[in-house]
């Protein structure tokens, strides 16, 4: 619950930093923000966003000391060890995007036109009027580090986990720890899949789109969807999930038959 908590801190703030810009220039009809705004947008987007993949990465081997050493979990996963991965997580993301700031920041720019509904540095980078393949090559190696580390962190502690669940005779075992592992895979895999696809991919002609998409997914679905996909254990919430569909279903035959006899 520590973790999910300092999760659900960082997906609010990083949703507060790009919507309501995103929002205003939906219904205004000069859609502008200052250099300094821009500036400012990006130092605090762009460490929540990277904070999310290292928290993601150390929630996996939280999931894996669950699992692997139960008996020794509130052992190895002490109040002080969780404070300092979630500090660590939080301050490697801060000097990742110090550094994409700065050198981004530095260069001259040829004009102000943003193909973006937010201040993001690739978009922020083809304003420059000088060469920026050294800054193209610091952002991959700083995506690399940022998005393919936790990767990897993930990938070890699930196949260690899916190991030890093998190794589980009852059924009953096996879809219980399952089931402590599902919701945080669900959004491993949602993050860490649209990013690679969208990132690590080929590039083409439609690779602008396609940041805006993948920051769009960011900034709006994602904090949706992740409370929802942690909640979705509770036996409170499915209760209310249930409810809502059954009336959502009667609302529909409602007006179906309404529409139908009118």
């Amino acid at each position: 619950h520590f973790f999910l908590s300092v999760l659900s801190l960082v997906d609010l703030c990083y949703g507060n930093s790009i919507a309501p810009q995103m929002l205003a220039h939906l219904v205004s009809a000069r859609k502008l923000i200052s250099f300094n705004g821009c500036v400012l947008q990006l130092c605090i987007s762009l460490p929540l966003g990277g904070s999310e993949f290292f928290l993601l990465g150390v929630m996996s081997y939280d999931r894996y000391v669950a699992v692997c050493h139960p008996l020794h979990y509130t052992v190895i996963m002490d109040g002080g060890l969780c404070v300092g991965l979630a500090t660590s997580c939080l301050v490697a993301g801060f000097l990742n995007s110090l550094m994409e700031t700065v050198i981004t920041f530095r260069l001259p720019l040829c004009h102000n036109v943003i193909n973006h509904f937010a201040c993001e540095t690739l978009a922020v980078l083809r304003l420059a009027c000088v060469d920026i393949s050294f800054n193209k090559v610091m952002v991959a190696i700083s995506g690399f580090l940022v998005i393919m580390l936790p990767c990897g962190l993930v990938l070890f502690s699930y196949t260690r986990i899916v190991i030890a669940i093998m190794r589980i005779h009852s059924t009953q075992g096996r879809l219980k720890a399952f089931g402590t592992c599902a919701s945080h895979l669900t959004v491993v895999c949602m993050c860490f899949g649209a990013t690679i696809f969208t990132y690590l991919g080929p590039r083409s002609a439609s690779s602008e789109d396609k940041e805006k998409m993948v920051a769009l997914f960011y900034a709006v679905v994602a904090p949706m969807l992740n409370p929802v996909i942690y909640s979705l254990r509770n036996k409170e919430v499915m209760a209310a999930l249930r409810k809502l569909a059954q009336s959502m279903v009667f609302f529909i035959f409602c007006g179906s038959w309404f529409l139908y006899y009118c």
